[in-house]
């Protein structure tokens, strides 16, 4: 069921609230988190570096730790449908290379219990930063070849599932959320997120971003404070901030998909991931206002900047989030060893996602549509808007929680939507574009 559509409907959770019944992203921004339990405390061990060593599960506890992970055990062994699915994905997975090890280099999990007690252990873990596609994933990583199984494709889109996911990311949230957290953010040159290759593909950090070198974590007092950090000053300027023709990139990102003559139903299921409509937009009936015209999808990779801002001036119409799937891969895709990245389109209708719908000052871009999409474990999409408020081109209006995530925009057909050369390169060659540049130029309907 959908959310509400009035008020700021992303609300911050204490831990006692982490339930199911109540799934809201647990981000509090300054707010200290009770209760956390570190990895080192919880197991006893480090690595000799601050690092959580690995926990074998020959040295452990066979009993999950974690409620929220413990629960989802409950609903997986209790319902034997579901139960042979979980069973089902790990045995679907090829035994020969690359499939012996999973994207991050690990060998691979080949059962259901080695991966809730996975679980158990990432809940009060930080990631490390790595150079390979899936870094800072844990979860996204371990699963990226069983969900590309027919089990695990059917298993990802359960509902039951995917509240029991969320709750697992809610109690991850609280731990992230937390001063123990920061362990990761020193200058490790391999590991650490604020050490030599970290860095290098965060170029000017120090300039670019609110924080202080000088102070321990840089000054970051958990590791969402980081990840959600925040520009300088000027950092990124509005590109030509009184021409209500320009629309601006709302996130720092890079291309994905550029594709106009957008049907109300479309096949986007199969391997060329149509856009359709009425499955993005969750059968809102607002989607008729938007049949026959113009999306543009761009991802975020973990080392961007994950707030969102207005790409128009305008006033906002509605804001929701609309609950949905976590790791739930296009089913034409097949195996694929960047996680979800090869089904972003896919991931529009179906995955967790955010819904903007601006009135733009501009009666030529009119009603548009901003949607931020999670991806993996970056579900959490934060809402700072509400119905009727008044936004100005360039005015942070949410933000993700962690992991790569990827965002649409879409236009009505009568919008004559004109977008730059650098917004249509996509592939191996598509640029990096900065937050408050521009876009596109709407012209005269």
């Amino acid at each position: 069921m959908r959310p509400s559509d009035s008020g700021i409907l992303f609300a911050s959770a204490s831990t006692s609230s982490m339930t199911a019944n109540n799934p809201e992203e647990s981000w509090s921004e300054g707010k200290k988190q009770e209760g956390v339990v570190s990895t080192i405390e919880r197991h006893g061990e480090d690595d000799g570096e601050g690092y959580p060593a690995p926990t074998s599960h020959s040295q452990r506890s066979d009993r999950l730790l974690s409620p929220a992970v413990r629960e989802l055990q409950m609903v997986i062994d209790n319902d034997h449908l579901l139960k042979d699915l979980f069973v089902r994905m790990f045995q679907e997975i090829p035994t020969i290379p690359p499939f012996d090890v999973d994207p991050s280099g690990h060998r691979q999990i080949r059962d259901y219990v080695s991966f809730l007690r996975h679980l158990d252990d990432v809940v009060v873990r930080s990631p490390q930063f790595d150079t390979t596609n899936l870094s800072g994933f844990p979860i996204d990583a371990v699963l990226t070849w069983p969900m590309a199984t027919p089990s695990g494709i059917a298993a990802f889109l359960n509902e039951k599932v995917n509240v029991r996911i969320r709750a697992i990311l809610n109690e991850w949230a609280v731990f992230l959320n937390s001063s123990q957290s920061t362990y990761v953010l020193n200058d490790d040159p391999e590991r650490g997120w604020l050490g030599s290759k970290a860095l290098a593909r965060m170029p000017d950090f120090a300039t670019d971003y609110i924080c202080n070198p000088t102070e321990p974590h840089y000054g970051f007092k958990s590791w969402d404070a980081f990840f959600t950090r925040k520009f300088r000053e000027g950092a990124r300027p509005v590109e030509f901030p009184n021409d209500d023709n320009v629309i601006v990139h709302a996130c720092e990102s890079t291309p994905y998909r550029l594709a106009s003559g957008i049907q109300a139903h479309d096949r986007f299921w199969m391997k060329d991931q149509s856009y359709s409509l009425v499955d993005m937009l969750a059968g809102d009936p607002i989607w008729v206002r938007f049949v026959g015209g113009t999306i543009y999808q761009a991802y975020l990779n973990c080392t961007n900047y994950h707030r969102w801002h207005s790409p128009v001036s305008g006033v906002i119409q509605k804001a929701y989030r609309q609950a949905g799937t976590y790791y739930a891969a296009c089913p034409a895709v097949g195996f694929d060893g960047t996680g979800l990245n090869k089904s972003q389109a896919y991931l529009s209708h179906v995955a967790t996602r955010a819904m903007i719908f601006i009135e733009a000052d501009n009666s030529d871009i009119g009603l548009m549509c901003l949607m931020p999409i999670g991806m993996a474990e970056c579900s959490s999409c934060e809402l700072k808007v509400s119905v009727g408020q008044r936004v100005e081109k360039g005015e942070e209006v949410g933000a993700f929680h962690y992991g790569g995530s990827t965002y649409c925009m879409i236009f009505r057909p009568e919008s004559k939507v004109h977008f730059r050369r650098e917004a249509t390169k996509v592939g191996a060659d598509a640029p990096n574009l900065k937050l408050n540049t521009a876009l596109a130029v709407v012209h005269k309907s």
